[in-house]
């Protein structure tokens, strides 16, 4: 605790020293672009030197446990979403699995993709908790679709599984055909049954020690201990879209059958007692509801009761891809105030949305800001302001340059220098710039009825020239980006680390900036499980 803020006193006290050439000191223009772009690299997260790698936090939560490999989502997701879902995913079953818990609550849940993944991939109970009811009525149906999805991909990999072993039971001996086609004929009536039953019998398909072992006479000839020691090859040699299957099936859709005396040997007590315990497991898991993912719609905040929206509540961890604005940071807050909840793994998103307790130069102790979070900034009264915070976001030139036109034209024609409302993304559902112009109009509740197009199109035709001088400016902006995400995410991770029921907290670079620039998750464990 002694050094938990040493790193952003030294960013915010050399921070003037640094900058002092940069800028003008009368006019506070920039003069020296070279040097702001060196001192923005050496603010940023690959050079403070904060963050846990992800592969030794994955070591340290993994110990001799192997990650589990599935299906790949780019089947039913774009390629960022994609990439979120399955290395986010990974890191939240490592996480839960260390901590002990099979509930996870999905804050900020959208269209459900992270919670259909970690409930179908994982076998984790999932709550996916989101503001808009639209999001949450998508998310069922999305769901509904995913699963169809799971048990399409799960027949096509026992298809290819036939396929394989008729194939190596064509190619072998003569002598060994009718041991090839008793063990065939056992596949296909188990394939029989799982049409008719949607379950997995292990034993059938992939060998695992302690339960499926194909046990041989010692009266048996060399052709048929060939054979059966080549059939566990093959059994251990499937397709990866074979593997797929049964780690992505739900523990309720995988039955474990005990080997009757005529294909096992004389079992040990300890055998015996595991096989017991996995039965007794597989009855549990079937008892337990078959959907294992919940969509639900609520407003969360900083005082929200999960209870109250959860009625089964139980030990577990809570999770965050791409919340926006005060949602990132209530689901800390959430985090540090509840003991049912052992871990967090957030990865924020739209801090220009972030709420600031001193933008307006006005202090308000019962207010709950997104910023600063930290006791740090907060005694320092530090403000980003929203400039600096839209700075942190990345958008396209082009729709830049269609909200700076559009300020003109509301300026000029209707006399609004400011407004409550937001045009929000306009831009993205806009078939061209006229368009876009009406669109933002009727959001701010202006009347374009007397506006022609000619004079939008002439608007646009008079600032066209200056887009380069836009362009040159935006890069700007991307250069600042990361300083700025910097302060935001140390002020959360200085906040855990105020925290006295917290074992560890850190910042982990989660994501491939290039397929997703919100990329770093904030990752907090309670302390009794001293980690």
């Amino acid at each position: 605790k002694q050094n938990k803020c040493l790193l952003l006193l030294s960013l915010l006290q050399t921070y003037d020293d640094t900058f002092s050439s940069v800028f003008c000191e009368n006019t506070k223009k920039l003069i020296n672009v070279h040097l702001f772009a060196l001192a923005a690299k050496y603010y940023s997260f690959s050079n403070v030197g904060v963050c846990t790698p992800l592969e030794d936090l994955l070591e340290a939560l993994r110990g001799d446990n192997q990650g589990t490999t599935g299906i790949k989502t780019d089947e039913f997701m774009n390629n960022k979403k994609s990439h979120e879902v399955q290395m986010m995913s990974e890191l939240v079953d490592n996480i839960a699995n260390y901590c002990g818990v099979k509930q996870v609550i999905d804050i900020g849940s959208g269209k459900g993709y992270l919670s259909s993944f970690l409930s179908m991939q994982y076998d984790l109970k999932v709550y996916g908790i989101d503001s808009s009811n639209t999001n949450t009525n998508g998310a069922h149906e999305r769901n509904r679709k995913l699963k169809k999805h799971w048990r399409a991909y799960q027949s096509r990999g026992r298809a290819n599984l036939k396929r394989q072993m008729l194939e190596k039971a064509n190619d072998r001996p003569v002598e060994s055909e009718i041991k090839c086609k008793a063990i065939s004929e056992k596949l296909l009536n188990n394939d029989s049954s799982l049409q008719s039953q949607d379950h997995v019998t292990i034993q059938d398909l992939v060998p695992s020690c302690g339960f499926t072992e194909i046990a041989t006479s010692e009266t048996n000839n060399q052709a048929e201990v060939d054979l059966v020691a080549q059939t566990q090859s093959d059994e251990s040699k499937l397709s990866e879209e074979v593997l797929a299957i049964l780690n992505v099936l739900p523990a309720d859709a995988v039955e474990v059958f005990s080997s009757s005396p005529c294909n096992c040997g004389e079992l040990c007590e300890e055998e015996k007692v595991q096989r017991k315990m996995a039965s007794l497991e597989v009855k549990e898991s079937k008892s337990s509801e078959s959907n294992l993912y919940f969509p639900l719609t609520s407003c969360i905040t900083a005082e929200t009761e999960l209870s109250d929206i959860i009625t089964d509540l139980q030990d577990c961890m809570m999770v965050g891809l791409h919340t926006c604005g005060d949602l990132a940071a209530n689901t800390l807050r959430i985090f540090t105030a509840k003991p049912e909840i052992k871990a967090v793994c957030s990865v924020g998103c739209c801090y220009h949305l972030l709420s600031e307790q001193f933008e307006n130069q006005e202090e308000c102790l019962e207010e709950v800001w997104g910023f600063p979070m930290c006791q740090y900034l907060k005694d320092m009264g530090w403000c980003c302001g929203r400039n600096a915070r839209m700075s942190a976001c990345l958008l396209p030139t082009e729709s830049l340059f269609y909200r700076a036109v559009l300020q003109v034209i509301i300026e000029e024609i209707y006399g609004v220098t400011k407004s409550d409302r937001h045009v929000g993304k306009t831009f993205s559902k806009s078939s061209s710039f006229i368009d876009y112009v009406r669109k933002s109009l009727k959001k701010l509740e202006l009347d374009d009825s007397e506006l022609p197009d000619s004079c939008i199109m002439d608007y646009y035709e008079k600032y066209k020239h200056r887009m380069n001088e836009l362009e040159a400016f935006n890069m700007l902006k991307v250069v600042l980006a990361p300083c700025i995400e910097v302060l935001i995410l140390l002020d959360r991770l200085c906040y855990l680390k105020e925290q006295d029921n917290i074992a560890w907290s850190g910042l982990v670079k989660l994501f491939d900036p290039v397929k997703s620039p919100r990329c770093y998750a904030v990752i907090a464990l309670k302390k009794h499980l001293c980690f």
